[in-house]
């Protein structure tokens, strides 16, 4: 099957997007997901844990801070992958100036579908593309 970016929804939450390119509730017989991540310059996500999968990360470009588990916080930066164990505590934070965008894979699929809980979450209709804002921020 083929999708083009157009085709899926987008996910929008205070911090970048998402688009879910494959995942077991769009495509019949997928059992992952796989999704392109955007996370906006100065902006990260919550520590939080998939319970039930295991999350690849593949870092296409930008640079950040990356938890996992109990480990000490490190970066990453475009062409590093990092492998989070099901169940296991994470946050990714873009430290850079240009959006980081990294590719997300869960195995097995589905963990996507608990990020329509999220109290910031927005869902853009195929095809509509978000717009950001300049942040207000003072110099110095």
């Amino acid at each position: 099957m083929h999708r083009e970016p157009d085709t899926v929804p987008t996910m929008l939450f205070d911090w970048g997007s998402i688009k879910w390119h494959i995942t077991p509730g769009t495509v019949p017989g997928a059992s992952s997901s796989f999704g392109e991540v955007v996370i906006n310059p100065n902006k990260g996500h919550d520590r939080h844990q998939h319970p039930f999968s295991d999350e690849v990360l593949y870092i296409i470009e930008g640079e950040g801070r990356q938890t996992v588990g109990d480990g000490p916080e490190f970066a990453v930066k475009a062409g590093d992958a990092v492998w989070i164990p099901m169940g296991t505590l994470h946050s990714t934070f873009n430290s850079g100036w240009r959006p980081l965008r990294i590719i997300a894979t869960y195995t097995p699929g589905g963990a996507e579908d608990a990020l329509r809980d999220l109290p910031d979450f927005v869902e853009l209709v195929p095809g509509e593309h978000p717009t950001w804002a300049v942040a207000d921020v003072k110099p110095g």
